[in-house]
């Protein structure tokens, strides 16, 4: 009981840091800070990577979860028209229980007659599910060379946190969306590699297109690398 309450009031924590960082989020030092709360917590539909949920304990079903009905997850693939690549999910979509693993693949290759950088955005629909789809290794906001003519195999390996379970408001939910969006990169002034799109475009991409305070950040400063 204690270690539960315990784990609330980390959650507490985090979401009212969250809130104090939106607050700051149209001054430069705030965007980084804003992205991680994104990637941390799930919200505006970004999926969780923050590293604490990828402990052991956490990879396993137990007998509550497994009394659960199987999520669908789908994979959604898009690329810019700006990119000559062809994206596409391996498989349309794989059913997993809260706590289960599940590695998918996408496949990407490059139509054009040049060597290209491109770099993905992602995100999940619904978005209250967001908190809960973790994603332990992803190629999101990581460049990716592809030669003129390769072909190359992306892997997502990722799990639903069991937490889902303690959200009766959740219990309805079967199916959710992962979409993957892959852009043309270009360096930006620090030398990182980040879209080259238009901010509608990007924003859109991340499923913050109807958070205010996410397009004064992208505004100010491009996705990260």
């Amino acid at each position: 009981m204690y270690a539960e309450r315990t784990k609330r009031s980390r959650t507490a924590l985090l979401y009212t840091t969250g809130t104090i960082i939106l607050a700051l989020g149209v001054t430069y030092a705030a965007v980084p800070l804003y992205r991680a709360f994104c990637s941390a917590t799930g919200f505006g539909g970004t999926p969780t990577t923050d590293p604490a949920r990828f402990s052991p304990d956490r990879l396993y079903t137990t007998p509550d979860s497994e009394k659960r009905k199987r999520i669908t997850v789908h994979f959604e693939a898009t690329s810019a028209d700006t990119l000559p690549w062809t994206f596409e999910p391996q498989q349309r979509s794989v059913k997993v229980l809260p706590g289960e693993t599940a590695l998918a693949f996408y496949t990407a290759k490059n139509t054009g007659d040049k060597d290209l950088i491109g770099i993905a955005t992602y995100n999940m629909t619904p978005e209250k599910v967001a908190p809960f789809f973790a994603k332990v290794e992803c190629f999101c906001f990581e460049e990716q060379k592809i030669r003129a003519g390769e072909e190359v195999d992306l892997p997502v390996f990722f799990f639903i946190d069991r937490d889902i379970l303690d959200e009766p408001q959740l219990d309805a939910i079967d199916n959710v969306v992962l979409s993957y969006t892959f852009f043309k990169a270009r360096r930006n002034d620090r030398g990182h590699a980040v879209p080259d799109a238009s901010e509608e475009a990007i924003q859109k991409s991340q499923g913050f297109e109807n958070y205010e305070l996410a397009k004064q950040a992208h505004k100010l400063v491009p996705p990260p690398s």
